[in-house]
Parts: C-alpha cells; sequence; structure tokens
C-alpha cells in the first residue's frame, strides 16, 4: 500500500498525494509541535513539509524507511526556521561538569505520553531543540552540532540542562523533594 502511495505521488497523482498527507499528517504535525510550541507555526511547517516531500519524492530510493525519510523532512524544515529566527544561538555554552540527579523510574513510568510531551514543549527552544534531536531523533551531539551551528559541547550541555529541567518539573509535578 505504501509503496503504491510513493508510486502514486513520483507520478504526480493528486490522490496518491492526498492519502499520503492524510495518512501522515497526523505524525508529522507531532514532529512540528516537538519543535515550536505554536500551533499555527507548526501548521505551516506541516505544509511546508509536505511541499518538500512532493518535491523531492522523486528522490527516495526505497532504502531505508519511507517513514524516516519523511520525518527528516519535517525535522530538516523545523531547523530551518528556528535558523531563520536565530534562536538556537540562545544557547550558551558550559564546559564545567553538571552533576545529573538520577530520576526516579517509578515516577517517570507513571507519567503519560501527552504530560511528557507537554513539559518538553515548555522546554527553552534551544534545550528543547537539541533535546528531540538526541533523545528522540537519535541524532548525535556532532550531527546536532553541524545541523545547528554550534558545538557539541554546546550540543551536550543543552540536552543536561534539558535533562535537569525537565526531571525538576517531574519532581514538581508529583510533589517529589530532592
Amino acid at each position: 500500500m505504501e509503496n503504491q502511495l510513493i508510486e502514486g505521488c513520483k507520478k504526480g497523482k493528486r490522490q496518491a498525494q492526498k492519502e499520503l498527507y492524510e495518512t501522515y499528517s497526523r505524525k508529522m504535525m507531532g514532529v512540528c509541535l516537538r519543535y515550536v510550541n505554536d500551533k499555527e507555526t507548526a501548521r505551516d511547517l506541516l505544509q511546508d513539509g509536505f511541499v518538500k516531500v512532493f518535491t523531492n519524492i522523486k528522490s527516495y530510493s526505497g532504502v531505508g524507511s519511507f517513514d524516516g525519510w519523511i520525518r527528516k523532512i519535517f525535522v530538516n524544515c523545523a531547523l530551518e526556521y528556528l535558523r531563520k529566527l536565530d534562536v538556537l544561538r540562545e544557547t550558551t555554552e558550559f564546559n564545567d561538569t553538571i552533576e545529573l540527579l538520577y530520576s526516579d523510574t517509578s515516577v517517570v513510568s507513571d507519567l503519560s505520553v501527552m504530560e511528557l510531551m507537554n513539559l518538553i514543549q515548555e522546554l527553552p527552544i534551544g534545550f528543547r531543540t537539541v533535546f528531540n534531536l538526541f533523545a528522540i531523533e537519535g541524532y548525535s551531539h556532532k550531527e546536532i552540532s553541524e545541523m545547528m551551528n554550534i558545538t557539541e559541547s554546546t550540543s551536550r550541555s543543552q540536552y543536561t540542562r534539558a535533562k535537569q529541567l525537565l526531571q525538576r518539573r517531574i519532581y514538581k509535578l508529583y510533589g517529589i523533594k530532592r
């Protein structure tokens, strides 16, 4: 079914494009919302992403998952948007070591996916972007540094600080004293 949709889109068939959009739009909207916390901006990114998908679909060779290919397009759209705003430059470097608190796994397992996503959405934009790229999308700090035009140490410190802030917010949510 997916291969037929892809082939139909490669041939420019509107029905195939519509079905592909309907199949992936919710999931890709979730990707967009992980990077921007404004629904209107996320909708704009969703539209931009699908324009890029349909424009570049002929370059999809079938190697690797289509889901991964399309997700990468949407992540890149979000990063392009954030780069234009230059908000990623607001991140600061911290070379000192930061003591990590170890979270109570029973508390984390009690969180719903929606609660966790809302907590991630509340992170400052630099923290949120690095956290999403590293923890959710699976990019390395080296890749993130190249994508965001920051140093690897900045990527690591932003990720560490994002985890710490998330942990404090989870503890606060559950009334845990640390």
